[in-house]
């Protein structure tokens, strides 16, 4: 297709005449050896948004001499780039590859020669009057052999034998022409890296902007760090970028802090299905913005694994729009806008090869490359670039369509609008999908959203107006290499006036009687039971999460035949009128009907029903014309039915076609009244319509708690922040904890608890162990709160101050991270209430204050509160509901209570309720180690989380039975677990004699059998050292500093972070539920899957049968994970394991492919049966599994 001509920029160029002046009459060439000096002073960088590119990759050999650059660089500029990038321009060696310089000061041969600096500031000021930043590849680890700069410092490299392994694999059999530089010679590294530096200067100083850092794993971060600090020094603003591609995950971290200004995804091998593109991008964003390169300079034409044009167009159109929204920037070697398949050679080129490409184009993108860059100059000028954005993929490997969504800053969950990129990867087939299928596992609750153009609405630019015109997400349509891009919003949640308040019944429309007939007369005529999900028949609240489908089945009857019609209500608790849905028959009176909340907070819903005059007609006329009788008086009952329902329609009833039925059936003959009356159009319109509802009734209003994502799916870290100093004689501050966020970040945790951060009293102040006597420099324990300093709103003077608890805050949530507070009512005998309130504590007889107690312990340093003392109603309450204000008001929307089964449940569910009153956000983590009916009643009263059992379930057949009553019982409704692997107050007897392994077992048991798991500090070091005979730490943190060695041998930290990983990068690890124990023979071997559920049909199906079926909890959604875990940490185990293929609707013979998350390989399962083997020191496997493809199926 022919290119579409725009206009050229109206900018000043370069005459052939200026570009011939790269190499000047007179000019000597200099040696490589002494780079170009710099000006002794520049002025220093300014500060710079985030950086954005559009890059145009060029070789230099295919361009040719530098008086042909003119139309390049206008072909270029009028591309829209901003940069143009190009690999190593100079003299080569023998070999002739141009990533094997001879001598840095020469230009090749092929560019014409001579002086390379001249040519350099000549192309750079080309550059720069086309508004193009000039950069170069940076090839920093060799020379060619016969380089005149090995010859002035033959010590700086490395003879073939010692670098022969080391080489580029690009590079020929002609590699014997190579010197490597001896980076990691301390003999002359130090000297090898000035010379860099000084060169780096000198060609900035000539107008380069920054360069593309090959290899970078060949230089040791630090010296990274060095060469980029110097030579930014005064050179202003320089950009490195690191190419990462092909780099694995331990070379890419180690690059963090060493100072470069992007990395490069690898987009251009991505199937737009896999979850690894995700996981990359948080790992390169973590070193800095990830830019995504369409094509490698040098390496595989794109277009050669498409070998039809059409599917080739589109698959790169695909490509290009994904670049546009997933990464900050983009490079593009020139030639890709028009599928060029001629690849790049580093050891030749020619202008005859642009020539033929041009030729040859099948096709030319020009135009959309033009929008490309558009949209990433608006991005930067509407300052709406997020370098570090957090970037999910919210669905599985397997569905029909990949839905990632883009955060606009680090963590999903702190802003209220986000980017959703909707794909097709199937390049031949069209495909439908349902946005709510994403919602479920969407952080944030963005539940509403708008199509954008992003040409003309950039992402972020106008979010007002794009706000206003958002609607609820729905039905997606994608073309073949399709990509929709959404912006969607999160709605405000709601915000109810006062405390939660039991739910109250609905009257019926009957009125009041007042003799005993009476009543008999208006009571109900219409039961309604059985309404699930329910807690306590409507008395606490369901918990459920913004975004799920609230699928709500209720028994309905009446006496007689007559038919009824029931319908499903619901709103936002500060909203007023009802929505209402219709329910569906199940069979046997049960009915269901759903809807899906969009807002944060407190709903209620309710079943409504009366008596269905019209249906009731049409299936007593139905039954007596099948039987033969006279209906014509039935008919004229019929048409009045219609006429008065037509007179009567409410505002939204389809009234025009109530009048034209009601005139048909006035007009017709009995045949055709017959025929109108029994059609289901007419029954369709006249349910619509009905404004007589006989014996109306509604059930009591079931009241709901919508809450945010993390409520339900979180990984916790526990550290003391005074033991953050890792020195015993210092004590930690919150700067100290800041220093460590990246390593609690890095392990995959999104959540950081503390401890009580309050001053600590000094009264029968505790010591080390837990000893009654405290030495003058002993801490003591962070729960005995309150000093002369302040109580339970002050903070430790040691920690720091309030400010600095702000930056902590800061800090903590650019690292993604949550912080959570400890609540726990204790008080020191020091706390400024004993002397204000003293009416608010319990004391003896004799006046002595009564301490803590739980028999035969006395804790001396922590006296009691009485709830309900005279002078402590309502003061008590209404001071401790205001503490957990204000740490709510300074951005803290998590916190772990401490023993609140010690504490009124009226009092815990009058506070919970005040808070998410004005913080609907707010979750409550119950730590409660009590009998399990006081948990669930916790659970019940608000508490989003708990503590669990966990702790103390080891054998296979414990984990089935708690892990049922769990996830099989009415508890599942409202108590969500939260597996704790440890607690300062918990050293578990297991984990004090299992070794490595036995911590191995517990993080995969915690951090796969539930959505909510945590960490105490010590664990990942696998820290089990315990007071002789109890479940005690030796030496706890709960009375003195320590200091740990992060690095300490044996760690699991990496594994830790792998089940973070696979836990993110899976929605069915995100919740306690749909969790199935699977048959294994081994008895030490604990087998299960877990799954997605089922996709919630459009409509619920109106059959008796169906609707069951649809929704079968035996049925397999998109995202299925295989867990086996070795509960033994002593000797390997292994077992035969049973595979349920019948809930993929596989015979027993059926193949699937199961990917291994934890080792990476892929294996084809054929038969139901299987044998595993697990040992000690990789105790756990964890598979993705789904139904092989036929391709997948034959035996290799």
């Amino acid at each position: 297709m022919p290119e579409t001509k725009s206009p050229k920029p109206a900018t000043s160029r370069k005459t052939t005449a200026a570009l011939k002046a790269a190499k000047p009459p007179g000019s000597k060439a200099k040696s490589a050896t002494k780079p170009t000096a710099m000006p002794s002073e520049r002025p220093p960088a300014a500060t710079q948004p985030p950086y954005a590119p559009a890059i145009c990759y060029v070789h230099p050999l295919q361009l040719g001499r530098l008086d042909r650059w003119d139309g390049v660089l206008d072909r270029i500029a009028s591309l829209g780039f901003d940069h143009v990038l190009m690999a190593p321009p100079f003299a080569v060696g023998a070999a002739g590859n141009v990533f094997v310089t001879r001598d840095h000061a020469q230009l090749h041969a092929a560019l014409g020669g001579g002086p390379a600096d001249a040519a350099l500031a000549t192309l750079a000021e080309g550059c720069r009057a086309r508004g193009l930043t000039l950069q170069l590849d940076l090839v920093i680890d060799r020379v060619a052999i016969d380089a005149p700069l090995r010859a002035d410092h033959p010590d700086w490299f490395a003879s073939h034998a010692e670098d022969g392994d080391a080489l580029d694999p690009r590079l020929p059999p002609s590699h014997l022409e190579v010197a490597s530089f001896r980076h990691d010679d301390p003999r002359c590294a130090d000297a090898i890296l000035m010379w860099w530096t000084q060169q780096l200067r000198a060609w900035a100083a000539l107008g380069i902007g920054g360069f593309r850092c090959e290899a970078p794993a060949r230089l040791p971060a630090a010296r990274w760090r060095t060469l980029i600090a110097d030579v930014r020094k005064d050179v202003g603003v320089i950009r490195f970028l690191a190419w990462t591609p092909g780099m694995d995950g331990a070379a890419v971290d180690a690059l963090a802090g060493a100072g470069f200004d992007a990395t490069f995804s690898s987009l251009r091998w991505w199937d737009f299905r896999a979850g690894w593109m995700v996981e990359e991008h948080a790992r390169l964003a973590a070193v800095a913005p990830p830019i995504a390169a369409v094509e490698a300079p040098f390496g595989t034409r794109y277009g050669q694994a498409f070998g039809d044009a059409m599917i080739r167009e589109r698959a790169y159109r695909r490509l290009l729009h994904v670049a546009d929204t997933l990464d900050a920037g983009w490079l593009m070697p020139l030639g890709f806008e028009r599928g060029a398949l001629l690849p790049m050679l580093a050891e030749r080129g020619d202008p005859s090869d642009q020539q033929w490409i041009d030729a040859h184009a099948a096709f030319d993108l020009s135009d959309a490359v033009r929008d490309v860059n558009a949209t990433i100059r608006a991005a930067r000028e509407t300052n709406t670039v997020a370098p570090h954005a957090e970037l999910r993929m919210l669905t599985g490997p397997d569905a029909p369509a990949t839905a990632l969504l883009r955060a606009d800053g680090p963590d999903l969950r702190a802003g209220d609008a986000a980017t959703l990129t909707v794909i097709n990867p199937d390049l031949y087939m069209g495909v439908s999908v349902h946005a709510d299928h994403f919602l479920p596992g969407v952080a944030g609750g963005f539940t509403r959203g708008v199509a954008l153009d992003l040409l003309t609405e950039p992402v972020g630019s106008c979010d007002d107006t794009l706000r206003a015109r958002a609607r609820p997400l729905a039905e997606i349509d994608l073309l073949p290499g399709d990509v929709q891009v959404w912006r969607v919003f999160r709605n405000a949640p709601v915000r109810t006036p006062a405390a939660v308040k039991p739910a109250k019944s609905l009257r019926t429309k009957a009125g009041e009687a007042k003799e005993p007939v009476n009543a008999a007369i208006a009571s109900p005529r219409i039961g309604i039971e059985q309404v699930q999900p329910s807690v306590e028949d409507g008395r606490f609240a369901v918990k459920r999460l913004v975004g799920d489908d609230i699928i709500v089945e209720a028994d309905v009857l009446m006496d007689g035949h007559d038919k009824l019609a029931v319908h499903l209500l619901w709103r936002a608790q500060d909203e007023d009128t009802w929505q209402h849905v219709p329910m569906m028959p199940l069979g046997n009176d049960r009915w269901r009907g759903a809807f899906r909340p969009e807002r944060l907070g407190r709903h209620v819903y309710a079943v409504a029903a009366w008596r269905d005059a019209f249906g009731t007609y049409r299936s007593e006329l139905e039954k007596k014309h099948t039987a033969g009788v006279e209906v014509t008086l039935e008919l004229e009952e019929g048409a009045r039915l219609v006429a008065l329902a037509a007179e009567h329609a409410p505002n939204d009833a389809p009234v025009d076609a109530l009048h034209k039925l009601a005139r048909l059936l006035a007009e017709a003959d009995q045949a055709h009244r017959l025929k109108l009356l029994l059609d289901p159009v007419t029954e369709h319109v006249m349910a619509q319509a009905s404004h007589y509802r006989p014996f109306y009734v509604e059930s009591v209003a079931y009241p709901l708690d919508v809450e945010r994502a993390g409520a339900a799916f979180a990984s916790w870290y526990k550290l003391f922040p005074r033991s953050a100093s890792d020195d015993e004689q210092r004590h930690g501050t919150f700067d100290d904890v800041i220093r460590r966020l990246g390593a609690i970040r890095g392990m995959g945790f999104d959540v950081l608890y503390f401890p009580p951060i309050h001053p600590i009293g000094r009264t029968n102040r505790k010591g080390r162990n837990n000893s009654l006597r405290a030495e003058p420099d002993d801490p003591g324990s962070p729960y005995a709160i309150g000093a002369t300093e302040g109580g339970h709103d002050a903070i430790h003077p040691q920690l720091g101050t309030l400010e600095d608890f702000r930056r902590l805050m800061r800090a903590a949530r650019e690292k993604g991270l949550e912080l959570a507070l400890d609540f726990a009512i204790q008080c020191s005998p020091d706390h400024p209430w004993l002397r204000e309130h003293p009416g608010w504590f319990a004391w003896r007889p004799d006046g002595s204050i009564k301490y803590a107690e739980n028999p035969p312990k006395k804790y001396e340093d922590i006296v009691n509160v009485d709830f309900y003392a005279d002078d402590a109603k309502p003061g008590l309450w209404t001071a401790l509901r205001d503490v957990v204000m204000f740490w709510a008001d300074e951005g803290v929307r998590l916190f772990r209570v401490d023993n609140p089964h010690t504490k009124p449940l009226p009092f815990w569910e009058w506070m919970i309720g005040e808070v998410r009153a004005r913080y609907p956000d707010t979750v409550f983590l119950s730590e409660a180690f009590t009998r399990p009916k006081v948990m669930y009643r916790l659970a019940k009263v608000g508490f989003s989380q708990s503590y669990t059992y966990f702790t103390w379930r080891h054998t296979k057949q414990e984990f089935i039975d708690y892990l049922t009553e769990l996830t099989r019982t009415p508890v599942r409704e409202y108590f969500r677990p939260h597996f704790f692997v440890n607690t300062p107050d918990i050293n578990p007897v297991f984990l004090q004699t299992s070794g490595r392994p036995g911590f191995l077992i517990r993080a995969a048991l915690a951090a796969t059998l539930s959505g909510l798991w945590g960490v105490y500090n010590g664990f990942e070091l696998c820290e089990g050292a315990a007071v002789p005979g109890k479940e005690e730490y030796l030496d706890s943190e709960k009375y003195q500093l320590r200091a740990w060695d992060h690095n300490r041998p044996g760690n699991i930290v990496k594994e830790i972070a792998l089940l973070n990983r696979i836990r993110r990068a899976n929605p069915a690890l995100h919740s306690h539920l749909g969790v199935t124990f699977q048959p294994a023979s081994g008895d030490r071997i604990l087998f299960f899957s877990k799954s997605t559920p089922p996709v919630l049909p459009a409509q619920l199906e109106t059959s008796q049968a169906e609707p069951a079926n649809a929704l079968s909890p035996d049925r397999f959604g998109d995202n299925t994970v295989f867990v086996a875990i070795n509960l033994d940490p002593h000797h390997a185990h292994e077992s035969d394991i049973e595979l349920p293929l019948w809930q993929w609707g596989l015979p027993d013979h059926g193949a699937l492919m199961a990917e291994n998350l934890v080792n990476g390989q892929r294996t084809v399962w054929r038969g139901k049966w299987q044998h595993i083997r697990l040992e000690p020191e990789h105790p756990f496997a964890i598979w993705r599994v789904r139904p092989a493809l036929p391709s997948e199926e034959q035996p290799s």
